[in-house]
């Protein structure tokens, strides 16, 4: 990493200093964890200490993860022509993202380190999954694909830049990669920290290696061969704080949260004001909003 503490030292958490990419304006920590603490965190603990009721709870809102699959893929096929349906899901992890793109008639593939992802994924979906690593050394093996999706990956990276050549290589021409990370130190947030006293409770490192935004992850892409040509924000379930539902540390509160952001989305999908609804994310994303930050990159 080629970064070194200065001025850009944003503070410390857990013993990791918090410091400003130079180049292109994310934060992530330093120092960053050795490939065997990494190989065991996601490879053995993951979704068995981190995420334990992951699966489960995945399955029981099937609605609400469906209308955000059709919604995701809706944008895909939006973006490539007919003839492009060839998907790479770089941490696949249960597999059900994969499974509504199979259902949809593309042609699917994951690579995914937890063994306990990776087995739901073959054994209960039927899904074609290589439980590893992706990097330099078997990037090869995977072939050329149409897009590539990483959802909730860049942050647990070592070195995201190369990770985004590394899908850049495995992209057929004019091929898409689709970025789905944490919106950390959004406007929200911010405020949270400024008018409520609250610790930047998103910062957890080690397992959060890398903390964007809009800004930085846009810079990343470009930087990373990419032209930018779709960002969309998800729901600012941070706003549920602002308005003195804290759910920091509290797990019932926070799935209560959850079931309300749901509710929201499941209803405007039923009323038929989905557009709407999307066009009010993309407006999020215009002003740095939203939980999750959600970005697409053509390859140039």
């Amino acid at each position: 990493m080629k970064n070194i503490i200065d001025e850009t030292t944003l503070g410390e958490v857990n013993g990791f200093k918090i410091v400003k990419d130079q180049e292109y304006g994310y934060r992530h920590i330093h120092p960053i964890p050795s490939e065997e603490e990494l190989d065991k965190i996601y490879k053995e603990e993951y979704y068995s200490l981190e995420k334990p009721d992951y699966t489960k709870r995945m399955s029981e809102d099937v609605e609400w993860w469906n209308s955000t699959y059709r919604d995701r893929y809706d944008t895909f096929e939006e973006l490539l022509p007919k003839s492009k349906r060839k998907i790479l899901d770089v941490g696949s992890g249960p597999g059900f993202f994969l499974k509504h793109g199979k259902d949809r008639g593309w042609e699917t593939k994951g690579i995914e380190p937890s063994r306990q992802a990776a087995k739901h994924s073959r054994d209960y979906l039927g899904l074609d999954i290589t439980e590893e690593f992706l990097s330099n050394d078997n990037k090869l093996s995977f072939g050329k694909h149409d897009l590539i999706n990483m959802s909730l990956v860049l942050e647990h990276i070592p070195n995201p830049k190369q990770m985004l050549r590394i899908a850049y290589d495995l992209l057929d021409e004019n091929g898409l990669v689709c970025i789905v990370v944490p919106n950390d130190f959004n406007p929200f947030q911010q405020a949270l920290v400024k008018a409520c006293d609250f610790k930047p409770w998103w910062l957890s490192p080690p397992h959060h290696i890398n903390y964007f935004d809009f800004e930085s992850l846009s810079k990343l892409l470009v930087g990373s061969g990419f032209e930018v040509v779709f960002k969309e924000a998800t729901f600012p379930i941070d706003l549920f704080l602002l308005m003195g539902d804290n759910y920091v540390g509290n797990d019932t509160v926070g799935h209560e949260c959850h079931k309300r952001r749901m509710s929201f989305e499941n209803n405007m999908n039923k009323a038929g004001l989905n557009k709407i609804k999307r066009e009010l994310y993309v407006k999020f994303a215009e002003l740095g909003l939203g939980r999750e930050t959600v970005i697409i990159g053509r390859k140039i």
